[in-house]
């Protein structure tokens, strides 16, 4: 566990090199970024635009769209990723400015908190209409600008797409179903040139955040009295430590990497703590023990460890 905590918490992503995909000849790479007004989308975008990509900046507010348009490689564009004659107008956008599309982000997303059990349909569906199906709008939409620059798709997860923890659970089945979602649309998008990454980041400071905290005060209220008030305080008492928070710098840059280097991963975990990587580590070799055991085809301790060099192989 030590080594490969080590070897994230090391890993530099590079500047891309030269000779990466340019749309329209002689014009900048031009890339997407949804949720851009604030938080790990804002410091994507920012990151981006000061390598000199083009980026088109996502937000819903017009204040968010017009403070990003003054920032120098940058348009604010208006854009609710469940609003689809947003995303309609967005494709508009980016074919009239003569760039093409060379990479998306997929970063726009929301949080609720609390018991699975106490949530009503409409919450639920709320965070799907965003976290999980907002990618897939975005990214059918821009598809064939995407086909044509033979360029990239990456998209914002979390370590809840590998964890699921009490009163995140709404949460952690969005980013779950966002795992699959890039998984397949990298195995079915391959074979015409274009490659989908996932960022999985642990604990930064965000508007999901942000949000987080104001959600467990309301969620707690709503608690009270039931079995769920004793676990929802302690809650409350850990997501106190937000402040503590670290900016999503390295985020970005992971992002920056995965759209621009020429051998991009297909997941990039980037947390600021050590505690965070091991137990997201340790909950991916947890359900490889359990769908190995107690089955006719389980495979013996000496060829799983042969597969787990093959893979760390393949990832070197």
């Amino acid at each position: 566990m030590r080594r490969t905590i080590t070897l994230l918490s090391l890993l530099t992503f590079a500047a891309p090199v030269a000779g990466v995909a340019q749309q329209a000849a002689g014009s900048q790479a031009a890339v997407l970024v949804t949720g851009a007004s604030s938080g790990i989308g804002r410091k994507i975008a920012e990151a981006l635009a000061a390598r000199g990509t083009f980026v088109y900046a996502g937000a819903r507010k017009a204040e968010d769209i017009a403070e990003l348009s003054k920032i120098k490689n940058m348009q604010g564009v208006r854009l609710d990723v469940t609003v689809p004659a947003d995303v309609a107008a967005a494709v508009e956008t980016v074919r009239k400015g003569g760039r093409g599309l060379y990479g998306v982000v997929n970063n726009a997303g929301i949080a609720i908190v609390g018991p699975l059990v106490e949530h009503d349909e409409k919450e639920m569906r709320s965070i799907f209409e965003v976290n999980t199906l907002g990618p897939w709008r975005i990214t059918k939409a821009f598809s064939p600008m995407l086909i044509a620059s033979k360029g990239r798709v990456v998209t914002i997860s979390s370590i809840s797409g590998i964890l699921s923890g009490p009163f995140l659970g709404a949460y952690s089945m969005s980013k779950h179903a966002i795992e699959a979602f890039s998984d397949a649309l990298g195995a079915e998008m391959a074979g015409l040139g274009v490659r989908s990454s996932l960022i999985e980041p642990g604990n930064y400071r965000s508007d999901i955040g942000r949000n987080t905290m104001a959600q467990v005060d309301v969620a707690l209220a709503r608690a009270k009295g039931t079995p769920f008030e004793p676990a929802m305080r302690n809650m409350q008492v850990a997501m106190g430590r937000y402040d503590s928070y670290p900016e999503p710098d390295s985020v970005a840059s992971a992002a920056v990497h995965a759209l621009f280097d020429p051998n991009p991963r297909a997941r990039y975990m980037v947390v600021p703590a050590a505690g965070q990587a091991a137990v997201t580590i340790r909950k991916a070799v947890e359900e490889l023990v359990q769908l190995n055991a107690g089955h006719q085809f389980t495979v013996e301790r000496d060829s799983l460890v042969k597969l787990l060099d093959a893979a760390l192989a393949r990832v070197k």
